[in-house]
Parts: C-alpha cells; structure tokens; sequence
C-alpha cells in the first residue's frame, strides 16, 4: 500500500518513506510510529496504543514515545507549533494533521530495500496495524406516514443510525449533513457513493401510525448495486431506540464478516426511557439557536424533555448549553444561569457516561468556568468515544482556541471538514474566525466570520476588530453601528468575561482591536 500526506509519499511495499524524489531515511521504529499514524488517521493514537503497535512485547514509558515522536518530527522537518504532519495532546496522543490520500498497492513486489543507521541494520516489514475503514453514509430515512409532521421524526431515527455507525473503528462514516442533501432525489445509488466516496449505503423508511412503527432498511453494496442485507421491523413506538441498536449491529456485524475483520465493542448511549423525550430533543435540536426566539424555543423543549424523563442525560446537556447562552447575553454579571449550566452539564454525564456528546458539553461548561484542565479532559474522553464524530472534533478545536492553541485548533478544525466536507454550523465558523484573530490573521478570520449566515453582535464586534487591524476605518465603523444596534448596552469589558481566554495576551490583545475599532469600554 502506498499512503500520500501531503509531500511525504510512505511506501508499505519498499517500507520506505520519500518527499518528492529524495528519500527520507528514518529508524524501523520511527518508519512504524509514522505508519501507526498514518493508518489511524484522523483519529487520534492514544499512548498506550501507540506502545502496544510499535513497542510490541516491550515496556516502555510514554516519555519514551514523547522521544520517537521528536526524533521523527525532526527527521521529516514538522515543528510540533505548527505541525504539518504530525499534532499532539500532551498526555494523550498524537495524530496526523494533514488528509492521509491511500493510493493503493504498488505494482512493483521487488524486496524492500533495507535503510542502515546507528538503531537498527534494516526497517522490517511493519506490523498490520487495523483493518482498513470502511466508508459507509446513511440517506434520510422515507416519511411513509404521510404526515409532513413526522419528517423530523424520520430523520432523527436517521441521524441516529449514523452517531451509532460512528462509534466502530472499523467504519468512516458520512454525516448527516453530507448524506441528507439527498432527501426527495431520484439520484441513483451509485453516482450518490462516488459523490460521497464511500462504498456502501444504508436507506429505509419509516412509517408511523399512532403507537406502532413499521422501519425497512437495507445496506446496498454500491460497487455491485446488490443488497447485502436488509429488513422490517413492526414494533411499538416505544421499542425505535431498541431497533435503533438492532439496526447499527446488524450493518456493523454483516460489514464485519465481510472484509473479515473484527473490532471491539462499543460503549451503548443510555437511551431515553420515553419517546415524547426523545422527539422534544429532536426539535429543540433541530431550532436555529442563534436566532433569540427559537434558543427560547430550544430552552423549553429541553426543559419538558427532562420534565418526561428525568433520566435523560442529552437533554441535561443540552440544557446546559441553553443556560450558558443565557448567560453569555444578560445584562448584568451574575453567574447563576452558568453555575445551574454546571450543575446541568455535570448531571448529563452522571446520567450517560458513554455518550460523547455530553462529555463535550461539560468541557464547554468547564471552559467557560475557565477550569482548563477538566475542559480538556472531558473534550478528550468525547473524542475518544466517539473519534469518527465531527462534531466532536470541531468541538475539540473549540476548547483548544481558547486554551491558548490556536494552531492546534485549526488543525482541529480541519480534520472536522475532512471527516465532513458538508459541516457547518454557524459556531464552527465562528470559533475558526476566532483562532485567526487570536494569531492575528485578521483577513482570514473575516472569511470565516462572513460564512455566519445570520450574523449576531458578537461576530459584529468581532469582524468591526479585525476590519480595524486592517485599517479598514470605515467598514469598522459601520460593524460597530451593528453590533450596538443589536446590542445597545455593548460593552468590551463585559465581552471579556465572557470570552474564557486561558492567555491574558489573547484577551488583551482583542481588547486592543476592539478599542481600535471603536466599541466602548
């Protein structure tokens, strides 16, 4: 197999590694560290996983992978502050920064030719390091119900199907941002999987009459058109969550022993006891937040989700989020809407441990509560449980630019487009606009900023800065008159506690902008 990342081309047949024509001579267990990465990418190898594929049999600590990971780093040129190949959690792992391009087998089978150096008299063949991913996407589930009502009931079953599917290694799985642009086409399977580049398909339908279901689904092999497994499901409304599970297992174990290979089980969510719940989380969900009146909306949805069934752990989370928001836009300094979001945040996980998404909103929670360590703790555990998850790894960049790395963030950022070309929400673009200006690339971070379909004043305020850095006075000005506009009591001090900034020279440093732009202290 030859892997392309960026300019290194890494050759598994001649195990050897080149950058254009010239050859980049590495040590056997740096040439297996880089190939551990490359084949994992874009997840991220934990320490004692990277022990156990390079160090095989041997104990190590993880300072001595700390150390191959320099050695390698300094052997292919990457500065580990702006990494182009290689990125790091400290204490956690390292990942591939950059997109791994598989250009498949090379046809010469010539011995591969030994590289000498002071550690080792050859590189051996490098060990398999995991079963190939499979890429797979989930269309929108059919509404046969008839009721136009139903449709987001429809593709929550979907989206569903598709967070489920992500949490196996074994899969690449395609979001519902990529996959739900199809909804209503006549678009055959086959062009729909060279689109997406996946080779496989789940689509199905859902019909809904009163208290019962009827689910059909089918996973289609889009390199043969054929059917390799499908089915029906008439259940009790109550039982979805149930067929949910039945469902992702199926697809998943009919994958498995397809290619042959095998992988460990998953952590399950805690599902919701009571399907009202379920659907009021859908809608809140599914509301524009930016907009006041429909995060109100949100907010009371969650609230009777947990009034249903107190044992939801999604809907604490998300509720969470609803009280930081509140607190990010009263007028005054009191911390009760954010210690009730602790408080909330902290519940979720207590309620559903192995649910990604709640592990991600407590670290947002303790970010805001400018407590960093368990921010980056817990956003850790949510990419760990569900690594396959852009949402996840946006969020990852999210909590990173505040903790005072910014590049790292963007890399983040990255890999969430790379795992989903589709994504994005208005906050992604926001934090990525964000990261730029704390690197002060002002230009940059006014691309991303104008990418907010529905501006608020922050982003206001925000892009009045950068036009400011850029000497751009007038359209500064006029930011300015919109953000007080939509927010007369304005106030960069007020921003500021907001703004949970680890470094006090990232904060001083919007400060500055923001003064230089016009908005009053």
């Amino acid at each position: 197999m030859i892997y392309r990342l960026g300019d290194l081309t890494i050759d598994t047949g001649r195990q050897q590694v080149s950058r254009g024509i010239e050859r980049v001579a590495l040590p056997k267990l740096s040439y297996d560290l880089l190939l551990a990465l490359v084949r994992a990418a874009p997840n991220v190898v934990s320490l004692d996983e990277l022990m156990r594929l390079v160090w095989a049999g041997l104990i190590v600590s993880p300072e001595t992978v700390s150390q191959r990971v320099k050695l390698l780093r300094d052997a292919l040129e990457d500065d580990p502050r702006v990494p182009r190949y290689i990125g790091g959690l400290r204490g956690r792992g390292y990942h591939i920064v950059g997109a791994v391009e598989e250009i498949g087998d090379h046809p010469d089978t010539a011995p591969p030719t030994p590289i000498s150096d002071s550690e080792s008299d050859s590189v051996l063949p490098a060990p398999a390091i995991g079963p190939v991913r499979i890429a797979i996407c989930v269309l929108p589930f059919t509404n046969m119900s008839g009721n136009p009502e139903q449709e987001i009931f429809c593709d929550g079953f979907s989206q569903d199907i598709i967070i489920e599917l992500a949490r196996w290694r074994l899969l690449e799985v395609r979001s519902r941002l990529a996959s739900f642009k199809y909804r209503g086409t006549v678009i055959p399977i086959a062009r729909i999987a060279r689109e997406l580049n996946v080779r496989f398909v789940v689509e199905g339908s859902v019909r809904r009459l009163g208290d019962r279901i009827r689910i059909t689904v089918q996973l289609i092999d889009a390199t043969t058109g054929q059917q390799v497994w499908g089915d029906r499901y008439d259940r009790d409304a109550a039982e979805i969550f149930a067929v949910q599970d039945e469902v992702a297992q199926k697809i998943v174990s009919t994958l498995v022993g397809r290619v042959q290979a095998t992988d460990a089980d998953r952590a399950r969510r805690k599902r919701p006891s009571s399907l009202e719940a379920y659907e009021c989380v859908l809608r809140g969900n599914a509301l524009p937040w930016d907009d006041r009146a429909s995060a109100a909306e949100a907010t009371q949805l969650f609230e009777k989700a947990i009034q249903i069934d107190p044992g939801y752990g999604m809907a604490y989370g998300l509720l969470a989020t609803m009280r930081v928001d509140a607190w990010e836009n009263q007028t005054g300094d009191s911390t009760a809407y954010l210690d009730e979001a602790y408080k909330l945040a902290r519940r979720a996980v207590e309620l559903d441990d192995s649910e990604s998404t709640c592990h991600s909103l407590l670290a947002q929670v303790y970010l805001y509560r400018r407590a960093f360590e368990p921010a980056l703790q817990h956003i850790r555990r949510a990419v760990e449980l569900n690594p396959n998850n852009q949402w996840n790894l946006a969020d990852m960049a999210y909590v990173l630019g505040y903790a005072g790395e910014a590049e790292e963030a963007l890399a983040w950022s990255a890999r969430a487009k790379e795992v989903d070309p589709y994504f994005d929400p208005p906050w992604f673009w926001r934090q990525k606009g964000r990261s730029y200006v704390v690197l002060g690339r002002y230009q940059e971070a006014l691309t991303m900023f104008e990418r907010i379909p529905l501006r608020t004043y922050y982003d206001a305020a925000y892009m009045a800065a950068c036009h400011a850095r850029l000497g751009n006075s007038d359209r500064a000005r006029a930011l300015v008159g919109e953000c007080l506009e939509s927010r007369p009591n304005f106030s960069i001090r007020r921003l500021l506690v907001t703004e949970p900034f680890k470094l006090s020279s990232d904060a001083e440093n919007l400060a500055q902008s923001l003064r230089l732009a016009g908005l009053p202290e």
